[in-house]
């Protein structure tokens, strides 16, 4: 739902005053001003006035604000418990009971100009896919990307592979030296740039955390190599702008959360890299990928500062999510894992060591932490730990695997273009052998956003018949979709 003219619902607490607007001043009264009885646009307090209404309103219907998120409010009504979620003016109303979400519309519509927009297809850029059937659940920006891409002319540039290529390093060094240098960067976007893929990256891509991470710490004196760096992601971005941030598929919700550190990586203040992300039901919900505050003189430091942030960001999704009553597996340890011995044991033994005893004080908060219960800290092998992404680049493979885990994966749509143009190309060739062989592995999916699996097209013999069509004898293991019904068919086979 939408809220028509939101702003101009809030009462004032204080007294404000403004002039005669031009075109509207009354002879009788030119030398006065106007007291306003409710708040405008334009006002400092205008947004703050609005939502104090809003949560007056909400709250006359039962509704229970959520301490840790203002903008969450939830009701309970026996087995029917309903959310809301309020940002701005646009609101997101969830329910298990259809009756008890039309009664909520009808109390916001008397008590507010609302519009109804019917089931949420888009929210603040953001594509949501429902596939109830396997009880799943997408999000996508393919068409907030796509405006990015046209606005810094990327739209037609080739596709890129990684959002940072493995063994690139930026510094200081890559800026400006001279005036005319700084004069032909200052007609690049860069900064527009960075804050146009940090949007993307905030709200569905945590595979974009490091590179953002590195580019943006650049905008005050950005060079030329900077910009490369930009236009790769830009490039990645152009190559991946269908695929799906997706959760479900798990029998059990539980939250799992996984840290990580790249020992300085900065080659300007010798600062390591910190870097963490947590998932609920097969999707990321809470990731970071952030330069450290203090230099580390050892992995382990740099690594038991990750994992105490990633501790803090552990306890307030733990209070967040018991407060909204959904998951009951979050009464439990909520489960951290790092890839470091040395970290691990620092967090659970308050012992001063040689080579940590210097360790700020603030960064021991994580004993806390563990002592009461909140968080478990884990141990796991490097290779499985996801937050790697997020803290160093990857070769493609593991790259691939990590972003996987993470949740982002092709959707339906995307992997059946995919297929199309692979197929056209090998099918209807002039030049077609009498046999070929072609194996692709990570686009295809067995269902929409579910495991991985090889295509694989074997073609034993090319015939023609009457009409001038070719046939292919296809692997019968797999099928195709249509895209236009999306109904499954078998291929024609010809013997």
């Amino acid at each position: 739902m939408d809220v028509k003219t939101a702003f101009l619902n809030g009462k004032l607490e204080e007294d404000v005053y403004m002039t005669q607007p031009k075109g509207f001043v009354t002879p009788e009264n030119a030398g006065k001003v106007c007291k306003l009885q409710r708040s405008i646009y334009g006002l400092k307090q205008a947004s703050r006035s609005w939502n104090l209404r809003f949560n007056d309103a909400i709250k006359e219907f039962g509704f229970i604000r959520n301490e840790d998120e203002p903008c969450v409010y939830k009701k309970f009504s026996g087995g029917i418990i309903s959310f809301l979620i309020l940002y701005v003016e646009d609101i997101l109303i969830i329910g298990n009971d259809i009756p008890t979400l039309q009664s909520v519309k009808a109390w916001l519509s008397s008590c507010f100009s609302m519009k109804d927009l019917g089931e949420a297809a888009y929210i603040l850029g953001v594509k949501i896919y429902r596939d109830r059937s396997r009880r799943l659940l997408g999000l996508s920006q393919s068409t907030y990307i796509d405006k990015v891409l046209k606005r810094f002319n990327m739209e037609a540039s080739k596709k890129g592979f990684l959002p940072m290529t493995h063994g690139i390093s930026l510094s200081k060094e890559m800026s400006p030296s001279t005036s005319q240098e700084r004069e032909r960067m200052s007609q690049i976007p860069y900064a527009s740039a960075i804050g146009s893929i940090m949007y993307a990256m905030i709200c569905t891509r945590p595979d974009l955390s490091y590179a953002l991470s590195m580019t943006s710490r650049y905008q005050a004196n950005p060079g030329e190599g900077h910009w490369v760096a930009v236009k790769n992601i830009l490039k990645y971005l152009r190559r991946t702008k269908d695929v799906f941030l997706v959760y479900g598929g798990e029998e059990q919700l539980s939250i799992k959360g996984y840290t990580d550190a790249s020992f300085q990586t900065d080659k300007d203040d010798s600062q390591s890299q910190s870097g963490f992300v947590f998932r609920l039901n097969g999707g990321a919900v809470s990731w970071k990928s952030s330069k450290q505050d203090t230099v580390a003189d050892s992995t382990t430091e740099a690594e038991y500062i990750a994992a105490s942030e990633a501790a803090k960001e552990a306890v307030w999704i733990k209070k967040f999510i018991t407060e909204l009553g959904v998951v009951p597996s979050i009464s439990d340890a909520l489960e951290l894992y790092c890839d470091n011995n040395g970290a691990i044991a620092q967090a659970k033994e308050p012992i001063s060591h040689q080579r940590s005893k210097h360790i700020l004080r603030r960064f021991h908060l994580i004993r806390e932490i563990v002592d009461r219960g909140d968080v478990e800290i884990c141990k796991v092998h490097t290779d499985d730990n996801i937050a790697n992404p997020l803290t160093k680049p990857l070769s493609q493979q593991k790259h691939d695997r990590h972003t996987e885990s993470l949740g982002i994966r092709y959707g339906l749509a995307a992997t059946l273009l995919l297929v199309k143009k692979l197929a056209d190309f090998f099918i209807f060739r002039e030049e077609f052998p009498d046999f070929c062989s072609l194996v692709y592995s990570g686009g295809l999916r067995r269902d929409l956003f579910v495991n991985s699996w090889r295509l694989k097209i074997q073609v034993h013999r090319v015939t023609e018949k009457s009409n001038g069509c070719r046939f292919l004898r296809l692997n019968p293991r797999f099928t195709f979709y249509r895209l236009s019904e999306e109904q499954v068919f078998e291929p024609e086979v010809v013997d």
